[in-house]
């Protein structure tokens, strides 16, 4: 070991990324005033967010992205030297120069010049069009060229990922963003294959094409093509297929940026990356290297969070402590808005005697996998695929004793009851910066901080990839109420507010999109539980269509394409037939064009029928031909009213009272389209028997001889609740009156995705005071929410038809830009009772299907 450091000590830092920002920040916060540091920086910026560089396409700045400029101003002890790379170290003299030719002595060098990108060795990839994908310099070249190239052909651009990781993924994102039509090319069976499982990648993919993004695994990429002007125009493939395309981003990996330690004559591992042991000291004792430049045990990560340690053991040594560097981390979680992916631990199960404990939902695009230890009892790693909410739970016990039942943290909500004891001090809960549930209950009790923000700013938890901020929220929400404190509501770390605080101040501002919201009430560039929220609140608000602007950014998955995605990355369509009431033209519409488009055919429990099977470049071709006959979307894909289920009533039931089909289709009617906090579901029975199931709906309704029975905050699913009696014979008039105002105090009250039920259970003074709310207008909001209900009324139009109409629109709707028409091979069916379905996997392999849509044969 070193020996302790001296006052005074000069250390100069060769690399500006982020680790070197984190080394500099935790050096000086603990060293001397006679502590000096150079940091010499290649590129002309200050340090930023590299994990956010997506973000530059979604709206957000090079300042926006930038670190913490206070680390780097104001301190005399520092000199940045910007814009000008080291180009040579001198370790007998001690010194480094630059290019420009300024030379600085040094006590301590420290390496933190990260790695570079790496491009695949075919003919054709300095081709004009080929980028790669690393820094702000790449990203805004690549935006350039777009926008120019988009200008020159007149027409959106194709575009090729080379590379199907974490950062091929979200560059296929930010192609997207330039509304270039994007295909990933992983050369193994599945992407992120580094994280996942060949189930894991399966589901991923699924996920990842139901966003509009093509995939072509187990293919190799030999030659790119250019045209007469050197411009790449196509890919060559090595089973001989081609591609045509107009942009080219690299993303085979990284390799270490050693050059000056080699040529320095430090120990260099074979395969890239300078040689280090646990307190980061490389060959020479005066030399340390951290981040991705080092090499420790072997390797060179390309994650921020093992940097983040090493930067922080590093200072530790040089400030005289001790510290060691404990490994690398390799959790990961996917940013691509809409997909939710993570992989932490021993996620392949190598240790030996491991266990796996797997859950599956093809329908709902989920798979999440544990790996425990041979009893079951210490968990070692995990994946989690369309669903990764459980990640910030999960990660900090990794090494410790999971404390329940395993299926309890993969069962959708209400399935098993997970644990709900804390976690330990020692849990690590932000693997980024290396904080335990221990240090933020500290920075809670000790330092004053009572929310997420100011835990980050105490500790830096949360403050890298963020997927442990609802972690770091619970933690310190449990530890404020222990105090009796009161807790934040914010709805996430770029509002400060609550959903219903920020669909108040929406509504009063009349501020109409995402990016004037955020800039006037948020802070950052949002993420994936404000930009739904922000979207419901609106289009309840504003009514835009949920892709015009900037919405289409802004929506799920199945509100992108107005459609459910299935299991297998096809899609199903549901017409609205209000009340269950259809005509025999319309059954037989529906017949044909489930037949003409070989369409899985379901009556649902919403008296509606659901059409399974169509394609992304079919759902025009479908809509248009119900909205011809006379039918719209049934909003089976939105956090909106589903479906009002009804009886015959007295129209044909010997024992019906009132109408309940004809008040069934008069609601419908009204509240389709209806955005809301999570979905609505309403019934109407017309008499006591209840055959329409009303009192298990959100709002049921009853007919009696004195009127209509209403009935609020029912709802099926894993937590079944009974409606509680709002009210009793009402007329019709009083009715739709009471249901206006009911749906509307939701909407403008309830927390995200929160349904009826929980919503009305939390409001304070209960039954009584919703009463008082509806019929007394206790509040004086009546009138509020009487005006925005006729405002939702006259204002509907149908998002399948006005999407229809609009050529830009009908665009998005497309598998391959290149071949619109041409079915996705992936798509692969077989027959069973006399319809089709997605085939299994040993039905693929063993043959007898036919791939995108017909039929080989009938099985009964």
């Amino acid at each position: 070991m070193e020996p302790t450091p001296r006052p005074g000590r000069h250390v100069v830092v060769v690399g500006a990324g982020m680790v070197a920002h984190r080394f500099v920040e935790s050096l000086l916060s603990r060293a001397g005033e006679d502590w000096r540091v150079t940091l010499i920086g290649e590129e002309p910026r200050h340090p930023y967010d590299r994990v956010g560089l997506t973000g530059f396409f979604g709206g957000a700045s090079p300042d926006d992205l930038t670190l913490d400029r206070s680390v780097l101003d104001g301190d005399e002890r520092l000199r940045f030297v910007r814009g000008d790379a080291a180009a040579r170290i001198d370790r007998t003299a001690r010194r480094v120069t630059t290019k420009s030719g300024l030379s600085v002595a040094y006590d301590r060098l420290v390496l933190a010049t990260g790695s570079y990108a790496a491009r695949l060795s075919v003919d054709g990839f300095g081709l004009d069009g080929c980028f790669v994908y690393r820094t702000l310099d790449d990203v805004e070249k690549l935006r350039a060229f777009v926008e120019k190239r988009t200008r020159e052909l007149g027409r959106p651009l194709t575009g090729t990922v080379i590379g199907g990781g974490l950062l091929g993924l979200e560059a296929a994102g930010a192609l997207q963003g330039l509304d270039v039509s994007p295909t990933v090319v992983q050369s193994s069976d599945r992407l992120m294959s580094a994280q996942l499982d060949l189930s894991g990648g399966n589901s991923l993919r699924r996920l990842i094409e139901a966003r509009g993004i093509r995939v072509r695994t187990d293919t190799i990429t030999t030659r790119l093509d250019p045209d007469r002007s050197g411009q790449v125009t196509g890919l060559e493939f090595r089973d001989g297929t081609y591609e045509r395309t107009d942009v080219v981003v690299f993303t085979v990996g990284v390799r270490p940026r050693d050059e000056l330690a080699r040529s320095a004559d430090l120990a260099v591992h074979e395969r890239g990356g300078v040689l280090i042991d646990d307190g980061c000291h490389t060959s020479d004792p005066r030399v340390l290297a951290i981040g991705e430049v080092a090499n420790f045990d072997g390797m060179c990560v390309g994650l921020v969070a093992p940097g983040y340690a090493m930067a922080e053991v590093a200072a530790t040594r040089l400030l005289g402590g001790e510290a060691s560097f404990p490994g690398y981390d390799l959790s990961t979680k996917l940013k691509l808005s809409g997909v939710d992916v993570a992989s932490f631990g021993d996620a392949f199960a190598t240790t030996p005697g491991a266990l796996d404990v797997v859950y599956a939902d093809p329908v709902a695009g989920v798979y999440k996998k544990l790996v425990l230890s041979d009893d079951a009892k210490t968990l070692l790693g995990g994946i989690l695929v369309g669903d990764a909410s459980a990640y910030g739970s999960l990660r900090p016990l990794v090494g410790g004793a999971l404390g329940g039942d395993p299926a309890a943290y993969l069962m959708p909500e209400g399935g098993v009851a997970a644990p709900t004891g804390e976690l330990p001090d020692e849990a690590l809960v932000c693997s980024c910066n290396s904080v335990t549930a221990g240090a933020i209950r500290h920075a809670v009790h000790e330092e004053g901080c009572s929310d997420v923000a100011a835990i980050k700013s105490c500790t830096k938890a949360g403050a890298a990839c963020g997927s442990c901020v609802m972690m770091v929220k619970k933690i310190v929400g449990t530890e404020l109420a222990k105090s009796g404190a009161a807790l934040s509501n914010a709805l996430c770390e770029h509002f400060d507010m609550s959903r219903r605080q920020l669909f108040d101040a929406v509504r009063v501002s009349g501020l109409s999109t995402f990016s004037a919201v955020i800039e006037r009430f948020g802070v950052g560039r949002g993420c994936d539980i404000c930009k739904p929220a922000l979207a419901s609140i609106l289009s309840t608000l504003v009514g835009k269509h949920v892709l015009d602007g900037e919405n289409a950014t802004l929506q799920d998955t199945n509100d992108h394409v107005m459609a459910n995605l299935q299991k297998d990355g096809s899609y199903s369509v549901v017409p609205r037939i209000p009340g269950g009431e259809v005509t025999p033209e319309g059954l037989v519409v529906i017949g044909q064009v489930a037949q003409d488009f070989g369409l899985y055919t379901k009556i649902t429990g919403g008296q509606r029928i659901d059409l399974f099977g169509a394609r992304l470049e079919q759902l025009p071709d479908i809509w248009k031909r119900l909205v011809d006959a006379g039918f719209e979307s049934g909003h089976a894909y939105g956090k909106s009213l589903r479906t009002v289920k009804s009886c015959v009533g007295s129209t044909w039931c010997r024992y019906g009272v009132q109408d309940s089909v004809g008040m069934a289709v008069q609601l419908e009617l009204r509240y389709r389209g209806l955005r809301s906090p999570h979905k609505i579901k309403l019934g109407v029975s017309g008499c006591a028997r209840e055959c329409a199931e009303a009192r298990g709906k959100d709002v049921g309704v009853i007919a009696t001889e004195a009127g209509w029975n209403m009935y609020v905050g029912g709802n099926g699913g894993f937590t079944p609740r009974h409606a509680v009696l709002l009210a009793e014979g009402l007329s019709d008039e009083e009715l739709l009156t009471a249901i206006d105002r009911f749906l509307m105090y939701y909407i403008f009250t309830a927390d995200r995705l929160q349904r009826t039920a929980p919503w009305f259970e939390d409001l304070e003074g209960g039954i009584d005071a919703l009463r008082a709310v509806i019929f007394d207008d206790s509040l004086g909001i009546c009138a509020d929410l009487d005006a925005a209900m006729a405002t939702h009324v006259d204002s509907y139009e149908d998002e399948w038809k006005a999407t229809l109409e609009d050529p830009e629109k009908v665009r998005r709707f497309a598998s391959f830009v290149n071949a619109p028409t041409t079915p996705d091979p992936s798509l692969a069916y077989t027959a069973e009772r006399g319809q089709g379905r997605p085939a299994t996997e040993a039905e693929r392999e063993s043959g007898g299907v036919l791939i995108a849509g017909t039929i080989l044969e009938v099985r009964r």
